[in-house]
Order: structure tokens, then C-alpha cells, then sequence
């Protein structure tokens, strides 16, 4: 389901609300998601699942042509990996 699909789902099981409020809603949700998940927090919807991030360590690179190692610039500050756990009433 993409987010169109969705907003159109909504707005069709709500016709008191317009599409265009059920567009800010679904977009506010997704929005403090994204801002939750880049301060570190862990994001749990019950009957859903769980986002959380998980730091990434800096990756020590190696030059091909001289062999020589060192901290890779492009990956010093890399961001941090995010996940989706699905919860138990997704999994039966």
C-alpha cells in the first residue's frame, strides 16, 4: 500500500473528514515518525510494530592502489540505521 492508497483508504472509511485533512494527518503521523526515529527515540504503534535506529560505528577504509588504511571521510558521520520489528498480532 503506498501513501495514496492510504490516504484514499481513509478518506473513504471517513467521509465526515476531506481528503485534503486526511492528507495533513497521514502526513503529520509519517512526519513526527521521521523526527522521533532522528533524535533516537524508538517509535512503538501497538498492534503494529516497533522503529528504532541503530547507530552505525565509523568504518576504517583501505586505499586500493597503496594499501594504505585510514578512517574513510564519506562514512565518518554515517547515519544511523533504521528498523521495523512487526508486533505479534502482525506475525499470526
Amino acid at each position: 500500500m503506498t501513501k495514496s492508497e492510504l490516504i484514499k483508504r481513509l478518506a473513504a472509511t471517513n467521509p465526515h473528514l476531506y481528503a485534503r485533512d486526511v492528507e495533513r494527518i497521514v502526513a503529520t503521523v509519517f512526519e513526527q515518525i521521521v523526527l522521533a526515529l532522528t533524535r533516537g527515540e524508538r517509535v512503538e504503534l501497538r498492534g503494529f510494530g516497533i522503529f528504532s535506529t541503530r547507530g552505525r560505528s565509523k568504518r576504517v577504509g583501505r586505499n586500493p592502489r597503496t594499501g594504505q588504511e585510514g578512517v574513510n571521510s564519506k562514512c565518518a558521520g554515517r547515519p544511523a540505521r533504521s528498523r521495523w520489528c512487526k508486533s505479534t498480532t502482525m506475525k499470526e
